[in-house]
């Protein structure tokens, strides 16, 4: 399998790029909750959940250069439910989270983008991305409202807006929801966000798991396109970008191993729309197995990115301390482990780290355009 991996090799180079941002998803800090409502709440730190290991984001900044980190939490943990979503903090799981937010970019020099991994859900993480109530749902007693969402992002952006490598992701994935109400949840968090005195970079995500190749189109009966809504988002810095998933296999999930979906056709009407709009995009998730097939179409991803000043970055999906032998993505139930450093497939073969990263991503960061000082922006 990865001999065949050469022959599409031979033809990747690096690529002019106006690219601000390149780099991955820090998966963990969401895990240790799926089961009966509550398990895994708080849970135990480097246990069933934990954002970063130090000594691999040092690899990804030292050998591939890198400049861009995603970092998944809970607002279950960050705001625990008996004190409801809004600007009262579990403190010591936000010293926890700050350390490793800290880490990526006071001591590696990197940025780091904030990524509250819910779904615009709050109150029940069990069975993601489907459990809990949506954010702002006024029909749902249990729902959390958009104002304390509003709240949640014043309290946490106040403790980030001196820190000018931190990104605010305002939410991972929406779904299933009006799209009216993501509009409104979203620019309830940019004033927030504004409110508290951070001038950072924001990233505004849409309906339908935020997919770009599905922004024209309705992702359920009440999900409005994306493309009808979210030009209208209001950010008085003008430093807001849209938030953007694209996979690659058929059903644009990344679970599965073929790729059959070209991301240039698929981002298309999207690009147009960023350029109609005036508006900018980085796409924080894709993926791809380690067979030839996706080597061509991961290319050919992170090469349009590249070649279109709309997007600003990207990072891929997904490392992270805990994944072990399992795959985040592109898998059909096979075990080829993730792209975290060090980390091996089941049955000790050489993980998406060293068949993916490493042969077919890591060529193609554009190390000298990227941004390494000062404050996020477009």
């Amino acid at each position: 399998m990865f001999s065949t991996l050469s022959s599409v090799l031979l033809f990747v180079a690096q690529v002019a790029s106006d690219t601000l941002y390149a780099g991955v998803s820090e998966s963990g800090g969401e895990f240790g909750v799926y089961g009966v409502p509550g398990t895994g709440l708080p849970g135990t730190y480097g246990v069933t959940y934990q954002f970063i290991n130090e000594a691999t984001v040092a690899t990804f900044v030292s050998q591939s250069k890198i400049n861009l980190f995603r970092v998944a939490f809970l607002l279950e943990r960050m705001c625990p439910l008996e004190y409801g979503l809004g600007s009262r903090f579990n403190e010591t799981h936000f010293d926890l989270y700050q350390q490793a937010i800290d880490f990526i970019t006071i001591e590696k020099g990197a940025y780091a983008l904030l990524d509250p991994h819910n779904y615009m859900r709050y109150n029940d993480p069990s069975s993601q991305p489907t459990s809990g109530s949506v954010i702002g749902n006024t029909s749902d007693p249990k729902a959390a409202t958009t104002a304390q969402f509003e709240e949640f992002w014043e309290e946490l952006a106040g403790r980030f807006r001196f820190n000018p490598k931190v990104i605010f992701g305002i939410m991972n994935e929406p779904h299933d929801m009006p799209t009216s109400l993501v509009l409104q949840n979203d620019q309830a968090a940019i004033n927030g966000i504004r409110r508290a005195g951070a001038t950072q970079l924001i990233l505004a995500p849409g309906n339908g798991y935020t997919g770009g190749h599905s922004w024209f189109q309705y992702t359920c009966s009440d999900c409005e396109p994306s493309s009808e809504y979210l030009y209208q988002i209001k950010d008085p810095l003008r430093n807001t970008a849209i938030d953007i998933h694209e996979y690659l296999d058929y059903d644009f999930s990344g679970q599965h191993q073929a790729c059959t979906q070209p991301a240039p056709s698929n981002l298309a009407n999207l690009t147009t729309w960023l350029a109609q709009h005036n508006l900018k995009a980085l796409v924080s998730e894709f993926g791809g197995d380690n067979n030839t097939m996706c080597a061509e179409y991961i290319r050919q991803e992170i090469e349009y990115i590249a070649d279109n000043s709309e997007y600003i970055g990207w990072s891929a999906w997904a490392a992270g301390p805990l994944w072990g032998t399992n795959s985040p993505c592109c898998n059909d139930g096979a075990q080829y482990g993730s792209l975290e450093p060090g980390s091996t497939a089941a049955g000790g073969g050489p993980s998406l780290y060293e068949t993916v990263w490493e042969p077919v991503i890591k060529p193609l960061v554009p190390v000298d355009k990227l941004k390494r000082f000062g404050v996020s922006t477009l």
